[in-house]
């Protein structure tokens, strides 16, 4: 009995999400807003609560993120992630501060001590690169100038979340100083070996998956990412970060062959995971932090948004393409609700979990739609001011395209 009303439940919310879609599709907007919030409605609290498919969900929701990571990490090769990561310190050195300050100046003007400064600091900082990374593909954005800018600020931020959540875990179990250490040397160690094979030994990787089979070679690359992206977490690091790195070692014709066969589950089990975030959100814990979230969630716009837009303009794009960046900063998700999870669980205070919630479920929202309208917004502005300027305006110099990146 059961298992038929898995089946029914399961079938009925992938059913509704092609709904959805739908409704997106027509009136143009990106879907997961509307993911969100059919999530919220059928989940903890909601209208019609869902209980047979909830742990099935919940590892589809797992399995999604990876997906997105993973075909991130088809747009880059190796050497191309080295070289943007050392490019970008100084820009993910001002996304920390900048993202990271709003939490923690809350927390402690609240009084509510320096381990909820810490957690909430983690958790105003992070952007959502599964949100992201769907937010650029709905809106065909992979290709643009200013992409390979916005990647890299995740990756620096996944890779900070590498070295955090060990600390933060840590922290919130208060094995002091040793534990943290051994926490972190584990978890930069993990990252740097994964690193390292995708840099020099990437070929062999390729040389392993590849196969003439269609079904054999989606086996075998679905394998491998959800494989890594288990070690690494069970590691200490994020199941993000592990399937980012499978990505980046496949490169050429096979990573094209690779992102063609995935396209599909990674669109499915992305779906998934919007849901499953509505769903774990209790929608009556939300009004009493209401206010506080709405607060930092201005704060968050504004600073995600200059943050995205400084690391464009340093990289030579136009006013457009920062407007994008910064909008594809915006979103927040997954790595927050893991911060403020571990936090509720080791009886940090108790406000962090619904402050949290309210906070991503707000940004969630609110960053698809922004992304959608920053564009026509830049254009009507390029419009007026070549009204303003006249004619005779000379145009704007052209900048050189990566040798991957497509106009």
């Amino acid at each position: 009995m059961h298992g038929s009303l898995l089946l029914v439940e399961f079938g009925a919310v992938l059913l509704g999400l092609g709904l959805l879609g739908a409704l997106a599709i027509k009136f143009r907007i990106s879907p997961i807003p509307l993911y969100l919030l059919a999530g919220l409605a059928f989940g903890q609290g909601g209208l019609l609560p869902l209980g047979a498919t909830e742990e099935f969900i919940a590892t589809g929701a797992e399995i999604g993120v990876i997906l997105l990571l993973f075909s991130l990490g088809l747009e880059y090769t190796a050497p191309e992630l080295v070289g943007t990561l050392r490019t970008s310190a100084v820009g993910g050195l001002l996304d920390l501060v900048l993202n990271a300050a709003p939490g923690v100046i809350l927390a402690v003007l609240l009084g509510w001590g320096p381990v909820a400064a810490l957690v909430l600091g983690g958790v105003t900082y992070v952007t959502s690169s599964g949100i992201a990374a769907k937010v650029l593909s709905d809106l065909d954005w992979i290709g643009n100038r200013e992409t390979p800018v916005v990647l890299s600020l995740l990756v620096m931020e996944d890779l900070a979340m590498a070295l955090y959540l060990p600390i933060l875990t840590a922290v919130l179990a208060g094995t002091g100083l040793l534990g943290g250490s051994l926490a972190l040397a584990i978890a930069a160690g993990t990252v740097t070996i994964v690193l390292f094979i995708a840099v020099r030994y990437g070929r062999f990787v390729e040389a392993f998956v590849d196969s003439p089979s269609q079904e054999v070679l989606l086996l075998k690359i679905l394998g491998l990412t959800v494989l890594v992206a288990g070690i690494a977490q069970s590691l200490q690091v994020s199941a993000a970060v592990g399937a980012f790195l499978v990505g980046i070692a496949l490169s050429g014709p096979l990573a094209h062959t690779a992102r063609n066969l995935l396209s599909p589950l990674r669109d499915l089990f992305a779906a998934v995971f919007f849901v499953f975030f509505g769903l774990s959100t209790n929608p009556a814990d939300l009004p009493p932090v209401a206010a506080l979230a709405v607060l930092l969630a201005v704060a968050g716009i504004a600073t995600k948004y200059a943050t995205g837009w400084w690391a464009a303009r340093r990289a030579g794009i136009g006013r457009a393409g920062r407007a994008r960046a910064g909008a594809a900063m915006i979103p927040r998700g997954e790595f927050n609700i893991v911060i403020a999870g571990l936090a509720v669980a080791a009886g940090a205070h108790a406000s962090l979990g619904p402050l949290a919630a309210a906070y991503v479920l707000i940004l969630a929202i609110l960053a698809p739609l922004a992304a959608r309208t920053v564009e026509p917004l830049m254009h009507r502005a390029r419009d007026r001011d070549r009204r303003r300027d006249g004619p005779t305006a000379a145009p704007a110099p052209s900048q050189p395209h990566s040798h991957h990146i497509t106009a």
